[in-house]
């Protein structure tokens, strides 16, 4: 049998079902008891429910569909009292039509989020132009005899907007963990990623982020996430953790001969562009730094570096998008664009904080990096209608890519436009516009990114009439020939580089 730890996150909610059924009890306390499950399920469950004659049924739940089979009264707590109305879900609306928002996925005019828009991508020049592919995966659970995953082929781009839907069980959530790192394919095939590409990701179970701060107020949380100019998070990725196995294949192919020379490689210190891919300046075992060289993208990874690699680029990428300065002005007026007033921000600890406003934390500590894609693992089981709604319209607008896992016709019909269909570890996508190179959609305007503040590591705003022009090659040619004029009168001339 599977340990219960290892069950999906529908199959739990079964057996917190099936549990409940077995006390025989005269009165059944459900709290959003449909989160997690498929259709099929809910569907199940609403017939046991409505067959039940000498049990009393409260629920708690803001699945609509799910309400109106099954409800024959609503209690409405509305300003601190409680008022009784007969009738399903439907007749409530007709009798209180300002609760219409409860029912509908309609946003607030008052009521809205904004997502941060992502930075430019080097090399990526329209939507269409993938940022992360798939091909040929495969992946088994080392502790399960049965394989999750078969021959897994897909892309996403800026212009993604995607519903991931199935059973439960069927897989979903292993798929969106190989596409963000959590795990690696170990039946074959590969996952490739721009090297600067950022992901912004919300588990299945939204508060594991931020169950072991609870006594942080936000502020102090997001200070110790993004403390180094990395999250915190992507460090304990799998996809950053150095096997046994690659550490000897690094330690086989760290060594380096220069004229005749051994040499080992200590560690990847800088990067720069070469053609369509880059070069990394590599560091030697007990040399100094005037003995760093530079070697290809690819020799490092065929020599066991890929991990060491994909590290730095997760550095760059971080710079590349301009580090936001980690300061409280910053982090409340981040948090204020998802409806967080400052004051639960800098003052209140998260352990006295909603549910509702725990989402929020989880939303805007995700996006803090202005991800390239947002991926969302079951958003209806933790937001309310109300947010729902406002990150459905949000995420509408977003400039990025979107992967959404939900069983959530609404949600998903609202949208996504295109549909990963699981089923028994197998995909079948529908509605995509996967292309090879940039695509022909309408091109990238840079114009807009190029007007947003910048920040330097230390937070300060840079000043943009001070950026130095990058020269061209005629002019740098002109520049090195007067410097060297100049230090043949006796001037002393360096460049930036030399000083």
């Amino acid at each position: 049998g599977h340990g219960i730890g290892s069950l999906s996150g529908g199959w739990k909610m079964k057996l917190a079902l099936a549990r409940a059924m077995l006390f025989k009890a005269d009165i059944l306390l459900l709290d959003e008891p449909t989160n997690h499950l498929d259709v099929v399920n809910i569907a199940w469950l609403e017939g046991y429910l409505t067959s039940l004659k000498t049990c009393t049924s409260i629920i708690v739940s803001h699945d609509s569909g799910f309400l109106n089979n099954t409800i024959t009264d609503v209690l409405h707590l509305n300003r601190f009292k409680i008022k009784r109305y007969r009738g399903n879900l439907e007749a409530f609306v007709k009798a209180v039509p300002e609760a219409k928002s409860y029912y509908t996925l309609e946003a607030a005019e008052d009521y809205k989020f904004k997502l941060p828009d992502p930075p430019l991508l080097e090399g990526v020049k329209t939507k269409e132009k993938s940022l992360l592919k798939m091909r040929k995966v495969g992946y088994q659970y080392p502790s399960q005899q049965v394989q999750q995953l078969y021959d897994i082929t897909l892309q996403v781009s800026l212009s993604s907007r995607v519903a991931v839907l199935g059973p439960n069980g069927s897989g979903k959530s292993t798929l969106v963990k190989l596409l963000i790192g959590d795990l690696e394919p170990n039946k074959g095939g590969e996952v490739w990623k721009h090297p600067n590409l950022v992901i912004g990701y919300v588990a299945q179970h939204a508060f594991h982020h931020i169950d072991h701060h609870l006594d942080k107020t936000p502020l102090e949380y997001m200070l110790w996430r993004y403390q180094t100019g990395e999250d915190m998070e992507e460090m304990n990725k799998v996809s950053r953790q150095i096997t046994e196995e690659e550490e000897k294949k690094m330690k086989e192919g760290g060594v380096v001969v220069i004229e005749g020379v051994k040499r080992l490689i200590d560690e990847i210190v800088a990067r720069k562009k070469l053609k369509q891919s880059y070069e990394y300046e590599i560091s030697f075992k007990n040399m100094s730094s005037t003995e760093n060289i530079w070697l290809p993208r690819d020799e490092l990874i065929q020599r066991g570096f890929e991990k060491k690699v994909l590290e730095l680029d997760t550095r760059e990428a971080q710079r590349l998008g301009l580090l936001r300065p980690l300061v409280r002005r910053e982090i409340e007026k981040h948090f204020a664009d998802f409806g967080l007033e400052p004051e639960f921000v800098t003052h209140n600890t998260m352990r006295g904080l909603s549910g509702g406003q725990k989402v929020k934390i989880v939303l805007g500590a995700a996006t803090w990096r202005r991800p390239h894609v947002i991926c969302l693992d079951e958003p209806t089981n933790y937001l309310d209608r109300e947010s729902l709604a406002a990150l459905i319209e949000a995420l509408k607008v977003f400039e990025g890519g979107v992967l959404v896992i939900t069983h959530n016709r609404d949600f998903s019909e609202s949208l996504c436009k295109e549909v990963w269909a699981m089923r028994d570890g197998r995909l079948e996508a529908s509605g995509h516009n996967w292309v090879e190179g940039q695509g022909s959609g309408p091109r990238i305007d840079k114009k807009g990114d190029d007007e947003e503040d910048q920040y330097d590591a230390m937070g300060n705003k840079v000043d943009k009439s001070k950026v130095k022009k990058k020269l061209t090659a005629a002019e740098a040619r002109k520049a090195k020939k007067d410097r060297i004029a100049r230090r043949k009168k006796g001037e002393e001339v360096f460049t930036d580089e030399e000083l």
